[in-house]
């Protein structure tokens, strides 16, 4: 995993430099790029952070650069830097998915603020989409009885219910109840279903 960083998209090397040293006296890594193509080129999908895009630029605008990114399957947060005109175009942006935007001139603590938004929320989203990937596997590892015997646990069937639906023994319904917990690392249905809901919810 690469290490989070807010990248400066701008074709103004002044106001490129400027943000950088901003962000880099509250300890916020970054890099630059001096246009929405270059960014384009470089970025990679396990990139985290955020992307801070002037909204317009030569070349291709910060717009285009947000739908490229998205037409890439990249949920990178973006944030859009604008001029006093540009606020409708920036609201239609947020409709699109970026992340927010900050008008010139703009306060120096506001913009920090922003960004680091940004980025906590990107670390939220790698978070939990990495908690999927582990339930994921452990939902994997249970036989297909096994599935049968949680499908039944999660609707409330007590284990007397569960055997004579799989016509096998309580004691085959415990052990199955048992190593179904241990892969699943619950102790118990209540903690199962809060799992498995909270795997749902984020796919």
């Amino acid at each position: 995993m690469t290490e989070a960083r807010a990248h400066i998209v701008d074709d103004d090397e002044a106001i490129r430099d400027a943000l950088q040293w901003l962000l880099k006296t509250r300890k916020v890594p970054c890099s630059t790029w001096p246009s929405g193509e270059a960014f384009l080129h470089a970025v990679h999908a396990d990139w985290r952070g955020c992307a801070v895009l002037d909204i317009r630029m030569d070349g291709m605008s910060g717009l285009e650069c947000l739908d490229a990114l998205r037409a890439r399957g990249n949920t990178l947060p973006v944030v859009f830097i604008t001029g006093h005109g540009d606020v409708p175009m920036a609201v239609s942006a947020l409709k699109k998915g970026a992340f927010d935007f900050i008008e010139k001139p703009f306060n120096d603590s506001d913009l920090v603020a922003v960004v680091q938004r940004a980025m906590e929320t990107d670390a939220e989203h790698q978070r939990a989409a990495s908690l999927v990937g582990v339930i994921g596997q452990k939902l994997a590892s249970l036989t297909a009885r096994e599935r049968e015997v949680m499908a039944l646990i999660l609707a409330g069937k007590y284990n007397k219910v569960i055997a004579d639906e799989l016509s096998i023994s309580m004691r085959t319904v415990e052990a199955h109840r048992s190593k179904i917990f241990e892969k699943m690392a619950v102790r118990s249905a209540v903690e199962l279903a809060q799992l498995l809901k909270a795997h749902s919810g984020q796919r």
